[in-house]
C-alpha cells in the first residue's frame, strides 16, 4: 500500500458515510498523514415555474452551508482533522473535490459508495465521475444502506 501523505475524505454527513469515515481516519493515522474533509452544499431550488429564486436560495444556501460547518467541525474533532483542513463548499459535488483535492495537493480521496440508493443521491455517481476525473488516488469505500 503506498504511503499517502494527505488524505481528503468527502462527506454528506449520512450515518451510512460513517464505515468511509472511519476508513479515512485509519489511513490517515496508519500513513501517519494529514486528514482534511469536505462537504459540499449543492442546492438548487426551482420556483413551481422552473426558474431559480435567487434571494431565497442564497440564503438558504448560506444556511446549509453555516449548519454543515457545525456539523464538519464535530466529524473532525472526532476523526483528527484540524479546523484548518475542514472544507464547506457551495457548487457542484463534483468539482468542489477534485478543486480542494488539487489546491490542497492530496494525494488520496476517500468517499463512501453504494448502488443507487441512499449515498448514491450524492456520492454514488459522484464517485464514479471523482474516480475517473481525479489527479491522485481515489477509495471508494463500498457502504451499507439503511
Amino acid at each position: 500500500m503506498p504511503a499517502y501523505s494527505h488524505i481528503l475524505f468527502a462527506t454528506d454527513f449520512s450515518q451510512e458515510s460513517e464505515s468511509a469515515a472511519q476508513r479515512a481516519a485509519d489511513l490517515a493515522q496508519r500513513c501517519t498523514a494529514r486528514l482534511s474533509l469536505i462537504h459540499v452544499v449543492e442546492f438548487s431550488p426551482l420556483d413551481y415555474g422552473g426558474e431559480q429564486m435567487l434571494p431565497i436560495e442564497m440564503d438558504l444556501e448560506q444556511e446549509l452551508a453555516d449548519e454543515a460547518r457545525k456539523r464538519l467541525e464535530r466529524l473532525g474533532e472526532r476523526m483528527g482533522a484540524a479546523k484548518s483542513d475542514q472544507h464547506v463548499e457551495i457548487g457542484s459535488t463534483k468539482n468542489e473535490i477534485l478543486r480542494v483535492a488539487a489546491a490542497t495537493g492530496v494525494d488520496l480521496i476517500v468517499v463512501g459508495s453504494h448502488g443507487r440508493r441512499g449515498l448514491a443521491l450524492l456520492l454514488g455517481s459522484t464517485a464514479n465521475a471523482v474516480l475517473h476525473s481525479a489527479p491522485c488516488d481515489v477509495l471508494a469505500v463500498r457502504v451499507k444502506g439503511p
